[in-house]
């Protein structure tokens, strides 16, 4: 089996734009680069990765498609770009020529306008992206949904994956409006929805009972040809190690079959990212 984890980040705290990431969250602050995840891919037999963007700046970006360069298990980027400049297509251009970069992801979750995605300035930059061929990476919340649902259909032609399962509140266990609306997102061919980060919505008091509702749910709505597996590291360690979620991931998969595991866990991510 290819495992590919589809979700990961590195940063290096010195860069000094990772507004989100103080002392306060005392697990995860510090430097986190290739040699730390490393040894713990090779241990779950995980052969390739998408490196997602942690911070909002050009210098992020950069940051990640020069370790890209550096690390060739690094098989895609999704990176950062400011879709509120007028800059924003060329800047889209110029990124969309390294061979590494597949996707864009704005951190919807931390801007406090909830109709952001649906404003006419940012046509221009969703355009950008479709045009080069790239994914867009939708980091939003439950309350987002339904705006990100009037978005896809403004550009059938955007191919989405829904980062973290949109991040619903397993740790209180509110369930029924995130799931209706999840659920018709999926009728929605071109969204694809990424299996991660559910450990840490779920708290450190979390468990395999308590995500696989969840799971269970996005499983049914996109099928396991557009669920993709990714670890969320190394935010998961708030919760989990990377091998308890490994492990978890294996228990909440296990009804499926061989193809539709080796889909999930890397032939998705393959397909839907283009990675070589």
């Amino acid at each position: 089996m290819r495992r590919i984890d589809a979700h990961q980040h590195f940063w290096k705290l010195s860069r000094g734009d990772y507004g989100w990431l103080t002392p306060e969250l005392s697990t995860i602050y510090r430097d986190f680069l290739p040699d730390d995840l490393i040894p713990l891919m090779e241990a779950e037999g995980i052969v390739g990765t998408v490196l997602v963007q942690a911070a909002p700046s050009d210098a992020e970006t950069d940051f990640m498609l020069s370790l890209a360069n550096e690390n060739a298990f690094i098989r895609g980027v999704v990176g950062w770009v400011d879709f509120e400049s007028p800059d924003a297509p060329r800047r889209i251009a110029e990124l969309a020529t390294h061979n590494r970069l597949k996707g864009l992801r704005p951190m919807i979750q931390d801007i406090p306008d909830p109709d952001w995605m649906l404003h006419p300035q940012r046509d221009a930059a969703f355009r950008a992206l479709i045009g080069h061929g790239l994914v867009f990476d939708a980091l939003v919340l439950p309350r987002h949904l339904k705006n990100l649902a009037v978005l896809v259909d403004r550009y059938p032609e955007m191919t989405v994956v829904i980062d973290h399962c949109a991040k619903p509140d397993i740790a209180s266990g509110t369930f029924e409006a995130w799931a209706q609306d999840m659920a018709a997102l999926a009728t929605r061919e071109q969204v694809s929805c990424k299996l991660s980060g559910l450990v840490t919505e779920a708290g450190e008091s979390w468990n395999r009972e308590k995500l696989q509702p969840f799971a269970d749910h996005v499983l049914a709505a996109f099928g396991p040809e557009r669920v993709i597996w990714g670890s969320d590291w190394p935010v998961c360690t708030l919760a989990a190690s990377y091998s308890d979620w490994c492990e978890a991931t294996a228990a909440l998969l296990q009804r499926f079959d061989a193809a539709d595991r080796e889909a999930i866990l890397g032939g998705n991510a393959g397909r839907i990212y283009g990675l070589s």
